[in-house]
């Protein structure tokens, strides 16, 4: 595969769940990466730790750095933090200034990736969902993210851009806030209970490495001003994942649904359709669940150390 080395990708978000397992997938290709937020990774050729409101710091930094692509994952992204107002300061006016010192930075961009959210869709009528289906939003997050979108169109004319709306995805080192992960390290350190909220809820689950190669692909095809669903098509429930795991972990934990874990607003299944996304990067290999639970269940364990 031919090194871009001459390119270079701004990230922000890099030191999350989903940029660093991206920037592991893109320094393959030999990209050359800039990081904006959180701590520093070893690729990096450059680093910013700053506030994404700081406009006139971002504009600077990012002239000197001079970026030919960007993919924008940096939000406020667990549904059921409490400070409504930090979704929108975050999630809107951050992704608004970045954008303003992206033009302000004089950077000639190639393209740029925003990334929203399948969780504007709620709980959708009708499955498979697709881009043109209803928005519903049904919390702040959400909420927050269809804004975004409405404030990114007027950037369609000035930066060749693609808004991508990822659908559940989980793989090793997520946060056992989410709770597919959750689940996984609950199995890995061999608990006798499992407490969970919905077990009902079924999500359209991908692999994080399939959303990496998703947005490494992007960032060289030729469509811009679209939006985009990253889905693997096909839905998968809380059950499944305990089933599948009790097969990995060789054992059962006794599972118990606490009433304080139900949300009243619970998205009850979100089964989105990859029909699009795959005109867009051509088709994706979707990992199975097994290999996902799989490389899951292995990094928790040598987490622990065992």
């Amino acid at each position: 595969m031919a090194r871009r080395s001459d390119k270079t990708v701004l990230i922000t978000g890099l030191s999350g769940f989903t940029g660093a397992h991206l920037a592991h997938r893109l320094t393959q290709d030999g990209w050359r990466i800039a990081g904006l937020g959180g701590r520093r990774l070893d690729c990096e050729a450059e680093h910013l730790d700053a506030d994404l409101n700081d406009t006139g710091r971002l504009a600077e930094w990012i002239g000197k750095v001079q970026p030919t692509h960007v993919i924008h994952l940096a939000a406020l992204a667990h549904v059921t933090a409490s400070d409504a107002l930090s979704y929108y300061r975050v999630n809107v006016l951050g992704t608004e200034s970045l954008l303003t010192a992206l033009q302000d930075s004089g950077a000639a961009l190639e393209k740029v990736v925003i990334a929203s959210s399948a969780n504007i869709y709620g709980n959708a009528l009708v499955s498979p969902i697709v881009e043109s289906s209803e928005a519903r939003p049904m919390n702040h997050y959400a909420v927050s993210k269809l804004a975004m979108e409405a404030l990114v169109r007027k950037w369609f004319t000035r930066f060749p851009m693609l808004v991508t709306r990822p659908f559940n995805y989980t793989g090793p080192g997520q946060s056992e806030a989410f709770v597919f992960a959750k689940i996984v390290a609950a199995f890995a350190r061999r608990q006798d209970e499992l407490t969970l909220g919905n077990l009902d809820v079924s999500r359209d689950l991908s692999d994080v490495r399939y959303v990496a190669e998703a947005y490494a692909r992007m960032l060289e095809c030729d469509a811009e001003g679209e939006f985009v669903n990253i889905c693997s098509g096909r839905s998968v429930s809380l059950l499944e994942v305990i089933d599948e795991m009790s097969r990995i972990a060789g054992y059962r934990p006794q599972v118990r649904v606490n009433p304080a874990f139900v949300r009243a607003d619970e998205v009850k299944e979100l089964f989105g359709s990859p029909s699009k996304l795959y005109d867009v990067v051509g088709k994706l290999e979707v990992p199975s669940l097994h290999e996902t639970l799989q490389s899951m269940y292995e990094w928790n364990l040598q987490a622990q150390g065992n």
